[in-house]
Formats: C-alpha cells, sequence, structure tokens
C-alpha cells in the first residue's frame, strides 16, 4: 500500500469483516477509538452496529487522518487523495485493491477480504460459531458456518496425534468365555 489511507482501509476490511459499502459509509463520529470499533449501517438491518478493527488498523486510521485532515463529524471518514477532497466511492475502492492487486500478483475482491476476516475468526478455536456470527451480523447460523474450513495442514497434524496415540485395549464384562467373544468380535 502506498498511502496510510489504504493500509487502515484493507485493515479494516480484513479484521472487522464489514461489507464493502457499509465500511465507506463510516463517518469521523462512527470511529470508537478507545474501543477499537467502528459503527456502520447494517446492510441486512439498516441498523447502526459496531464492528471491531485492530488495533494496527487503528493506529493507520490516526496516522492517516493526521496527514490528510479530520473531516467533519458526519462527513465519511474515507476521502479521495486525487482531485479535491470528496467521499471514496465503492468504484474507487475497487481501484486502489486493483492496484494492489497489480503489484501483488493477486486476484481479490472486495468480498474477499469480508471471506478473509471471516474464515480467520471461524477457524480461531477461541471464538465460537455465534461469536463470529455476531461480529458478522448474520441472520443465520448457516451462512456463518460456510466459513469453517478445514486446513490440511492442521489435519495432517491431528491425523499423526491420531496414529500415534496407543490403541485402546478392548475389554469385555467378566463372565464370558474368551471363545465366544473372538467369534462374535473377531480376534
Amino acid at each position: 500500500m502506498t498511502c496510510d489511507r489504504d493500509r487502515s482501509l484493507l485493515l479494516c476490511y480484513v479484521t472487522s469483516g464489514a461489507r464493502a459499502s457499509e465500511l465507506l459509509g463510516v463517518a469521523l463520529g462512527d470511529v470508537d477509538w478507545a474501543g477499537a470499533r467502528l459503527y456502520v449501517i447494517s446492510k441486512g438491518t439498516r441498523l447502526r452496529q459496531a464492528v471491531p478493527i485492530s488495533s494496527e488498523a487503528i493506529r493507520y486510521l490516526t496516522r492517516y487522518l493526521d496527514a490528510d485532515g479530520l473531516p467533519g463529524p458526519e462527513e465519511p471518514l474515507w476521502r479521495t487523495r486525487r482531485g479535491g477532497s470528496r467521499p471514496l466511492s465503492y468504484w474507487a475502492m475497487r481501484r486502489v485493491l486493483q492496484r494492489t492487486n497489480e503489484k501483488l500478483g493477486t486476484n481479490w475482491s472486495l468480498h474477499d477480504l469480508r471471506h478473509t476476516a471471516s474464515t480467520r475468526m471461524a477457524n480461531d478455536p477461541e471464538m465460537t460459531l455465534r461469536e463470529v456470527q455476531a461480529v458478522l451480523r448474520h441472520a443465520n447460523i448457516e451462512t456463518t458456518g460456510r466459513y469453517v474450513t478445514v486446513r490440511v495442514e492442521d489435519m495432517f497434524d491431528k491425523l499423526q496425534e491420531h496414529y500415534n496415540r496407543p490403541r485402546p485395549r478392548r475389554t469385555f464384562p467378566a463372565g464370558y468365555a474368551e471363545a465366544d467373544v473372538k467369534a462374535v468380535f473377531g480376534g
């Protein structure tokens, strides 16, 4: 990223799980600096709801606003850098991401950043799926469940643990003849 605005924006997307339009609608008055969260107008409910952001995103947001100046409390937080200062549109943000993709040789979309945040949260063993659902503001838990993925590395480690555990010794209740147990369960 070539500027703190873009660094902050991308970190906000990838740590909050906010939808593209939700994050672009954030105003200065929607920033909870101490709580490390932003208030967005949720796509589904149209309610003003909090989304978490990382401390690193807050740090770059502070640097961006120090360099570019503060907007009014109700003005959009994210502004263009070229031409006159105006709200950053969805298409301008897509162009920021396109330039990033060109530099990195990737093909990410803004929605991919939401998916990245969602997958990271859903696969964190310290977070429940209900907690992830609340952060993403999904109405249905099945929608959130789509983000739970099994990584090959994790499966390999679990299988190695499984193979290295001693096999449990089968025992049967007293009173059965050994020959009868062998006939029924094999030996």
